[in-house]
């Protein structure tokens, strides 16, 4: 039987890829064509869904930066981690809430003026998903290597 090393957070890892790709670059844009979804209505589930994955992905961020830190040192997946914390901190702190006000403005009925916030937000959410899916590959690469 093989012994498969930190497996809680080779699970985590690639559910935590899983979610951000299925709704970060799935479900955000496509919603809004669906018949009858208005842009207050596509915001507000928008709005829903965002939070429910921020809280969602700290979960998955304690157990896979505990699989990190309890096993063998390994300086590459403990440096990607920082990176995805620091993304998923800007996310949780600043970009979220200010996305959140600017969808209360249009649920509201008005038209916040232009906006970057959204490029950031993309952008973090890619660069989340690069080093969750290295990290990942790494847990694996290091279970391939553990079984010789």
């Amino acid at each position: 039987m093989v012994k498969v090393e930190q497996p809680l957070g080779i699970i985590a890892v690639f559910i935590w890829v899983g979610m951000v790709t299925a709704i970060s670059f799935m479900e955000a844009w496509l919603k809004f064509r669906a018949p009858g979804v208005t842009l207050p209505i596509g915001l507000g589930i928008g709005r829903l869904v965002f939070g429910a994955l921020n809280r969602v992905e700290w979960v998955l961020a304690v157990v896979v930066t505990a699989s990190i830190l309890f096993g063998k040192r390994n300086t590459v997946r403990y440096s990607l981690m920082c990176i995805v914390l620091l993304a998923l901190l800007l996310q949780t702190f600043w970009l979220l809430p200010a996305l959140d006000g600017r969808a209360e403005i249009y649920i509201s009925g008005q038209t916040p003026g232009p906006s970057s916030l959204h490029i950031y937000f993309v952008a973090a959410e890619s660069l989340k998903l690069i080093c969750l899916t290295i990290t990942g590959i790494l847990f694996l690469e290091k279970n391939k290597d553990h079984g010789k």
